[in-house]
């Protein structure tokens, strides 16, 4: 008989769940909602590139930050995005299903995605909903660093844009014969040997730093 733990381990797309190859579940009745839920991966990826772009020729032109200060900015929120990635995954997205409330939480935003990796329309945040996140962390970044801001978001969100390209290369083609090969490896771990261990998945340094990696 299921404990309660296992029985929200379950709910929550870990434990018993196996990985499924194909196909994709319904998470909204609302045909709205569940369209609103899906996106294309090309769509996120150039939305923040050409903000990234804007907002880096923003800076150049509108600000008083020399060329080497913008680089710099940028290099530093490009950087800072792979921690950020690296904590969201796995204290966010594999949040521990100690209630309903939380196991509910944690299945909607990843664990579906652990249910079904190969869904090629959940591999991104969807724009209705990224849009209003990407407002959130300017608007942070703007109150805690000021017109620095122009400089480091764009770096930000190329990291991001990276993470979306490399999530979904992993997860929509076979092991490349490539630099990507080992990045589809340590992801497919994640995935179908150990969900608490390989968070990184644009890169494994802060696995390595925070010895959650796994060969």
């Amino acid at each position: 008989m299921e404990s309660t733990t296992e029985k929200l381990q379950t709910m929550a797309g870990h434990g018993k769940t196996r990985p499924k190859n194909s196909g994709t579940k319904k998470l909204f009745d609302n045909p709205i909602l569940e369209a609103l839920s899906r996106t294309h991966i090309m769509v996120p990826i150039s939305m923040w590139i050409v903000l990234s772009v804007f907002l880096g020729w923003y800076a150049y032109t509108y600000t008083d930050m020399s060329n080497t200060t913008i680089g710099l900015l940028f290099v530093v929120g490009l950087f800072s995005f792979t921690l950020f990635e690296y904590v969201l995954h796995r204290y966010l997205y594999h949040l521990t299903p100690s209630t309903p409330q939380r196991a509910k939480i944690q299945y909607t935003f990843h664990g579906i995605h652990h249910e079904y990796p190969k869904d090629k329309t959940r591999l991104a945040m969807p724009p209705a909903l990224a849009i209003f996140v990407a407002a959130f962390f300017f608007g942070l970044f703007f109150l805690m660093m000021g017109e620095a801001a122009y400089a480091f978001f764009p770096g930000f969100l190329v990291g991001y844009s990276g993470y979306l390209a490399t999530h979904f290369i992993v997860h929509a083609y076979a092991p490349p014969k490539n630099f990507f090969k080992q990045l589809w490896i340590n992801h497919s771990v994640h995935h179908y040997k150990n969900p608490e261990s390989n968070y990184g998945v644009s890169s494994p340094m802060w696995d390595y730093i925070f010895g959650s990696f796994q060969k």
